[in-house]
């Protein structure tokens, strides 16, 4: 049983604007400038959040033109919320667990 969590991909995702960033993205494909109008942050704050996202491989790219639209990877959120159900299941199986102090 898995009870280790990625903390690299929980970091990239504890930021609030990456997280709005992949909660918007979960409902649609956007382009950068979709996102700054729904985030109302600036493009280049915007632009190195997405980079963040990206590499950490949570969205990946589409270009169409002069835009670059972006979409989230459920793979690595449903991933990721395997290794929670995994930590859940193992915190439940140890609850009567208790380690006797000294």
């Amino acid at each position: 049983m898995m009870t280790s969590v990625d903390t690299d991909l929980i970091r990239v995702l504890a930021d609030p604007l990456r997280l709005r960033i992949v909660t918007l993205l979960a409902e649609e494909t956007l382009c950068t400038t979709h996102l700054v109008e729904e985030t109302g942050a600036r493009q280049t704050n915007l632009s190195n959040h997405l980079k963040v996202l990206r590499e950490a491989g949570v969205v990946e790219t589409e270009p169409c033109g002069r835009y670059t639209y972006y979409k989230l990877r459920p793979d690595v959120i449903a991933q990721l919320a395997g290794q929670f159900a995994d930590l859940a299941e193992s915190a439940r199986a140890a609850a009567e667990n208790k380690r006797a102090c000294p």
